[in-house]
């Protein structure tokens, strides 16, 4: 055996000597050197909604920070549930992490409703940090009518089932807003599903969708180029980017408030290091100058909660989105 074969085994035995040859030999290593390689940032939905509007710059970000590339993973499908799940199961050592939605404690829910087993729990994902927390608005295709939210719900009741709307998904966070709104006013709306709120997006701007409930991220952009009408915010207070629009609460539905956030999670089980490093890294994305110019350009500006707080918040909403679920009841198809 030569001298560095030797050396490499002794270090092995003592490594191991001291962490009891029951594998925490590689867990405690690898935390060590957290990240040794790149880390997968999953969105569970296409690209174009407000999750990968929130994913792109904090890879970047996070990319500067770690010294490592972080790549941004597209999993579309049931409403977020597939991606956010696919997260919820890997190994938890850090090189998956999961920017998701609000989305994230009905899905669940919804799926109980249809007698299925949910996909994940919430309890399976570490919240890291809150990014984003925009209330949601309805835009309407350029050409539709409806100059207000007033003139919307009108037509809505003397066409019943002749306006659509598309949404993100079955029990996603451009669904649930609509049907919340559908209920309130006693109106009966077409809704037709996509895989996310880009490609839903596209098809109100192509003319094939009436409207939409969607983030300002993604709303501002094509309001300013003339494609949609934004005719109310689901907010408590208007939102900075629509000063002139008018907020449900305001127009008389004060149950008509839904808010789509954007937050980092990590598998339950991932190291309290890495948990850790994970935090600290996310304080400083948050006040990075070209991350808040990127969201602020849009009316999306940075919504930062470090993990304690995010965790609190991410209660409070869950507990009010599970009761809208379950007032708007079975709706459309199973999420699977």
């Amino acid at each position: 055996m030569n001298r560095r074969s030797f050396l490499n085994a002794v270090t092995t035995s003592v490594i191991a000597t001291r962490c009891g040859f029951d594998g925490v030999v590689t867990n405690a290593w690898a935390e060590d050197v957290w990240p040794a390689h790149g880390i997968t940032l999953v969105v569970p939905f296409p690209p174009g909604g407000q999750a990968d509007f929130a994913a792109r710059p904090v890879a970047e970000a996070l990319r500067g920070i770690l010294g490592v590339a972080v790549t941004i993973e597209n999993r579309p499908g049931a409403g977020g549930a597939i991606g956010n799940a696919f997260v919820a199961r890997a190994v938890p050592d850090g090189y998956k992490l999961l920017m998701t939605l609000s989305s994230l404690a009905v899905l669940p829910e919804a799926q109980k409703l249809f007698g299925m087993t949910p996909q994940y729990t919430v309890d399976q994902l570490i919240p890291i940090a809150r990014v984003l927390a925009d209330p949601a608005v309805l835009s309407v295709h350029k050409a539709q009518p409806h100059k207000t939210v007033q003139d919307f719900i009108a037509d809505a009741k003397a066409r019943p089932g002749k306006i659509t709307y598309a949404s993100s998904g079955f029990y996603g966070t451009t669904h649930v807003p609509m049907e919340m709104l559908s209920h309130a006013a006693g109106i009966k709306l077409t809704h037709v599903a996509y895989r996310g709120a880009g490609p839903a997006m596209n098809d109100v701007i192509a003319g094939q969708i009436d409207a939409l409930a969607a983030a300002p991220a993604t709303a501002k952009p094509q309001e300013l180029a003339g494609n949609i009408r934004t005719l109310a915010s689901f907010g408590a207070e208007r939102v900075e980017a629509f000063p002139n629009v008018p907020t449900f609460r305001e127009i008389g539905f004060p149950d008509v408030e839904y808010y789509i956030w954007a937050g980092l999670f990590a598998p339950l089980g991932t190291p309290k290091s890495i948990v850790d490093r994970l935090r600290v890294a996310m304080g400083q994305v948050m006040v990075d100058p070209n991350v808040t110019r990127i969201f602020a350009s849009v009316g999306s500006p940075p919504a930062y909660l470090d993990s304690p707080d995010f965790a609190k918040f991410i209660e409070t909403d869950s507990d009010r989105l599970i009761k809208a679920v379950h007032a708007i009841g079975k709706v459309g198809e199973k999420l699977e």
